[in-house]
């Protein structure tokens, strides 16, 4: 990871970072969970409390959320396990408890949004959420509307075929339709557009494949599981085609993963200055990944450790 103390010490002559905080309003706003919020009173430090002395950006995004004392921060409701909406109205998954674990670490509560994919990585948010902590991949055009914190964890990309289909190789969906969700990296890599900051080696996209959109990468799930037409590859990272198998998604892995993703949360570059913000979410992340929280959930929800990059990354 990199470390943080050496970024701050670099963009403040004075001490320490003040709080850190995620928020914003969102762009289409789901019911969020009046238990979603999260407390300062916990057991590990806020930042806020650890900082005191410190004096955030003025009208800086860390000093928007700590003045609004509720971080804002945009999920997808359809992306277990990673994240998604419950029946009564609240959220889980690994990224909401990511970012609960944040914001009540920034001594805020937290508010979920739910705009689409395609709108928050094209970043101009226009304040309406702070942050996004939804397993975004850090890639090279998403790095010039957006700012990322360090990596929280890491996905493999993995190919699968429809049963119908017979596929069994990467190159048998040569020429054929592949399902991903739009504007995610997995759309770029069948493309042959994809300039993720990737961990490792990325694989040649099958001659000739097409992509079929759908709003996200659940909806291809959805769609398989339902006969619909929607192509004989599916691709996701391995974590959702392994919980659509597992929920009885007609399809079977194709070949090792494609390439591997660095994910993070990001901010809107045009939206208040997001320096010290960044800076602060970025020390949580690497304290959680040093105390074993994020390793934690990832347990829970993966049943693996994801936390760390993979060997050669």
């Amino acid at each position: 990871m990199i470390s943080v103390q050496r970024r701050l010490a670099g963009l403040f002559a004075v001490a320490a970072l003040v709080a850190t905080a995620c928020g914003g309003a969102g762009a289409s706003t789901a019911p969020t969970a009046a238990p979603t919020t999260a407390s300062a009173a916990t057991s590990a430090p806020s930042v806020a409390a650890s900082a005191a002395a410190a004096t955030p950006i003025t009208g800086g995004l860390l000093d928007k959320v700590l003045k609004a004392g509720v971080l804002v921060v945009s999920t997808d409701p359809d992306y277990a396990p990673q994240s998604f909406l419950q029946p009564d109205g609240t959220f889980v998954g690994f990224d909401i408890d990511v970012a609960k674990e944040i914001a009540k670490r920034l001594g805020v509560q937290v508010k979920f949004v739910t705009p689409g994919w395609d709108v928050i990585t094209a970043g101009s948010w226009a304040g309406r959420w702070d942050v996004s902590v939804g397993s975004m991949t850090i890639t090279v055009p998403r790095q010039q509307v957006l700012d990322f914190t360090d990596p929280y964890y890491y996905t493999p990309a993995q190919m699968a075929a429809t049963k119908k289909s017979g596929i069994t190789t990467l190159a048998g969906l040569a020429g054929k339709v592949i399902c991903v969700g739009k504007a995610t990296t997995y759309d770029d890599w069948v493309q042959g557009k994809l300039q993720s900051v990737s961990l490792g080696p990325v694989a040649t996209p099958p001659t000739g494949a097409t992509v079929k959109e759908l709003a996200t990468d659940q909806n291809c799930a959805e769609a398989i599981t339902a006969g619909q037409n929607v192509g004989d590859g599916f691709l996701s990272s391995d974590t959702v085609i392994e919980s659509a198998i597992q929920n009885g998604t007609p399809i079977v892995t194709v070949g090792t993963p494609v390439f591997t993703e660095q994910l993070a949360a990001s901010v809107d570059k045009s939206g208040p200055d997001p320096t010290d913000f960044v800076a602060a979410v970025s020390k949580i992340i690497d304290d959680m990944h040093a105390d074993g929280t994020l390793k934690a959930f990832s347990m829970t929800w993966f049943k693996a450790d994801l936390t760390t990059p993979p060997s050669g990354g």
